[in-house]
């Protein structure tokens, strides 16, 4: 089954990839959704099996993190829950096809690992741009400079290169005041 063929939408993938704690991360409610089991399956799957989900692999959120997840996605799907969600890193998600044994848990976890390496080039690209663009604005800054101050010189006013003729009227500094006799 080749990528244009997915079980997985890629966007639904990639729409339940998070950045928490400086990590890229999917949730355990996310991946039970796209695995099509229950959170408390793969809840115990993961703990039967602990010594493969390294401190690493896998984390539970706070509640302060639950609570700043939902307000940026806008959604309040996880509510009621007693127990805050686990964050599965990507090898953490991919040391879940071998907990869960399902054929499908083994295709989604093959698309998650694919939106996993897409995420990383989009990102490559996108560090590689900024990259170039202050490279760019580095190079460019001496010759705008010149350029700016080419402007700044044309917007000042000449010196007058000679008096000018005609009627003027100029102002005296001293008033004049009107003193009354007593």
């Amino acid at each position: 089954m080749g990528p244009s063929h997915s079980i997985v939408p890629a966007a639904r993938i990639q729409n339940s990839i998070y950045l928490i704690r400086g990590q890229k991360v999917m949730l355990s409610i996310d991946l039970a959704e796209l695995y099509g089991v229950p959170v408390g399956v793969l809840n115990q799957a993961v703990k039967r099996n602990v010594e493969r989900f390294p401190n690493d692999f896998i984390f539970q959120l706070t509640r302060q993190e639950v609570t700043n997840l939902k307000s940026q996605i806008v959604i309040s799907s996880w509510g009621g829950r007693r127990f805050t969600p686990y964050a599965f890193t990507e090898q953490g998600v991919a040391m879940l096809s071998s907990v869960l044994h399902s054929p499908r848990a083994v295709k989604v976890n093959i698309e998650i690992m694919r939106a996993f390496v897409c995420l990383r080039q989009m990102l490559a690209t996108h560090a590689d741009l900024a990259r170039k663009l202050e490279e760019l604005e580095k190079r460019y800054d001496s010759q705008l400079k010149v350029v700016f101050d080419a402007i700044r010189e044309l917007m000042t006013e000449p010196e007058p290169q000679r008096k000018q003729i005609g009627f003027h009227v100029r102002e005296k500094a001293a008033k004049y005041s009107v003193r009354r006799k007593k």
